[in-house]
């Protein structure tokens, strides 16, 4: 039978688990204070792509829980290493997102542009336009490659669900006629990368998340322990039917459990 005792390493969604938007989740500092106690190692993975890991971490810190940039890794990162296993460096990419994703595919020797590109990186643009659109499923006509961060189609926050990359996506394929590959979960990536980071194994180690489709499909994928939080955007009977291993309230009932779990070994 599966402890959470048995946890070495964790890898942690962010958006629904952490926080709701801009409101952190209950006993958010304590959680962490209790991870670095036991000296657990964690990465913050998220498909969210529209912020990088210097403000997520400031983000974090803003809700009193200290994070290093180094322990963030977003799907923008994912794309960007996903691109150096398939074009070298300095091959033109056409970006549709938020400058964060530049930043990404930039900092991995790629060229940003609006012509002549290879490929189009598509995620979450609030400042879509129809010129963007126009643009981005040209260039996929043309025969760019077609590569998302992900496919979530909202994002929780304390307003509700917001429209997310898989909405966008969806649109651009939709007016390209072309299909997307992605990078983001429920694909493993993301979590290899986590756990290589880390230097972490997939029997040791845990994957916590809200969206049953994404964090507990692409952990079960991954071949790690899965923790299902009823925080942010999937119920209880979705989290049963997809066989998380454990499924607990928020953080805050997750932390209890766990504490006492440790406290008997």
């Amino acid at each position: 039978m599966k402890s959470l005792a048995d946890i070495r390493h964790l890898i942690l969604d962010m958006d629904g688990v952490l926080y709701r938007g801009s409101e952190p989740m209950p006993r958010l500092k304590e959680f962490f204070d209790f991870l670095r106690e036991r000296r657990i190692p964690f990465m913050l993975v998220t498909n969210n792509a529209t912020r990088t890991q210097q403000e997520r971490s400031g983000q974090l810190a803003a809700m009193g829980a200290q994070v290093a940039p180094s322990e963030i890794l977003t799907s923008g990162q994912a794309a960007a290493q996903y691109l150096l296993l398939e074009f070298p460096a300095g091959t033109r990419v056409h970006v549709f997102g938020m400058p964060a994703l530049t930043q990404a595919i930039k900092e991995a020797g790629f060229v940003v542009a609006d012509e002549d590109v290879k490929v189009v990186v598509a995620s979450v643009n609030r400042e879509v336009s129809f010129d963007k659109i126009r643009r981005a499923s040209d260039l996929l006509r043309g025969g760019a490659r077609f590569i998302a961060t992900n496919l979530d189609p909202n994002i929780p926050s304390e307003d509700g669900f917001l429209p997310g990359s898989g909405a966008m996506v969806a649109m651009l394929a939709a007016a390209s006629e072309r299909e997307p590959t992605s990078v983001g979960k429920p694909e493993p990536i993301l979590y290899e990368l986590a756990m290589a980071r880390m230097g972490a194994r997939p029997e040791t180690t845990a994957a916590v998340g809200d969206r049953v489709a994404t964090d507990i499909v692409g952990g079960k994928r991954a071949g790690v322990m899965t923790i299902c939080v009823l925080s942010g955007a999937s119920g209880r009977a979705e989290a049963e039917k997809a066989g998380a291993d454990f499924i607990f309230a928020d953080i805050g009932a997750l932390l209890d459990v766990w504490r006492k779990d440790a406290s008997e070994l």
